[in-house]
């Protein structure tokens, strides 16, 4: 489908309520590589991980080039622009997965979502000798998208994509330390910001809430934020509250109105409002959409 308002072709995970697709590739060619040329610009309603055994060629994300690579993972955020403007002899897998998929038990201190989406990780060295564990991980997970759901199926497929990007993060930030690159304080700032906004988002809506927090002034969180992300402290504070009610929508039987107050809004209609400005529709038909009992639009 196309997003009226900009024109820029969407990408959704297929069928009602699917949050995870894993395609095993073998010697694939993409873009002006393929018989079918280049597709046209589009914006991801998933996250993807691009998995690259072998194989050459270069993605566009949001207008900057990524190389296809051997031995490499490509991160592209949810709502980043993406293009496989080339790749050919391309070995390995993509994995497709939605938001409910990220984020575990903040409790248990595990959260390696500040790697989807983040402009300060588009792609990352799969360290020698590691392939053969990544691509295990990534048939568990495949293994998994494929069998019928049943009330297991969520947890096992966070679990296991935890485990995968959790090796990522390590992998980064083993390359960060030995290149000793300028802008880890940005970084550490944001996971900072990223454990705040999980314990608070549904309490606190300010910006100078969570640079008091982190003892930061307002300038320098905001700074910290749109290097490493791209957006503001407030439209993440926004994003993680309308991540939380797409969630319980989706999943959990409450009313809109409780809805609204787990995600922090005190007012159910302005509520509804702010999540059609987000999602382009209201509460109740996304709840039926996503739940397979309405048409896609």
């Amino acid at each position: 489908m196309t997003d009226a308002a900009t024109g820029i072709a969407v990408d959704r995970l297929p069928g009602a309520g699917a949050s995870l697709e894993v395609v095993l590739i073998e010697g694939a060619r993409f873009g002006a590589d393929s018989d079918a040329g280049p597709r046209r610009p589009h914006r991801h309603d998933y996250h993807e991980l691009v998995w690259t055994r072998r194989g050459a060629g270069r993605h566009l994300i949001d207008g900057e080039v990524s190389l296809v690579e051997p031995d490499t993972i490509t991160l592209i955020g949810r709502g980043q622009v993406h293009i496989f403007e080339s790749a050919r002899g391309l070995h390995g897998a993509i994995v497709r997965f939605g938001d409910e998929l990220l984020h575990g038990d903040p409790a248990t201190g595990v959260n390696p979502a500040w790697l989807i989406g983040s402009r300060a990780v588009p792609r990352v060295a799969v360290p020698p000798g590691e392939a053969g564990r990544l691509e295990a991980a990534v048939g568990l997970l495949a293994a998994e998208a494929r069998r019928p759901r049943d009330s297991r199926t969520v947890d096992l497929q966070r679990h296991f994509l935890s485990a995968l990007l959790l090796w990522v993060e390590r992998w980064y930030e083993a390359t960060r330390t030995e290149q000793r690159d300028a802008d880890d304080p940005d970084l550490q700032l944001y996971r900072g910001f990223s454990e705040v906004l999980e314990r608070d988002y549904a309490r606190h809506h300010d910006a100078p809430h969570f640079a008091n927090a982190l003892g930061v002034p307002q300038a320098a969180l905001s700074r910290a934020l749109v290097h490493v992300t791209g957006r503001t402290t407030k439209e993440l504070i926004t994003d993680r509250r309308m991540l939380e009610a797409a969630r319980l929508l989706r999943f959990s039987e409450m009313g809109v109105g409780e809805i609204a107050h787990r995600a922090g809004y005190g007012d159910q209609l302005y509520f509804s409002r702010a999540f059609k400005r987000r999602f382009g529709e209201a509460p109740s038909a996304y709840r039926e959409r996503v739940r397979g009992r309405a048409p896609e639009r």
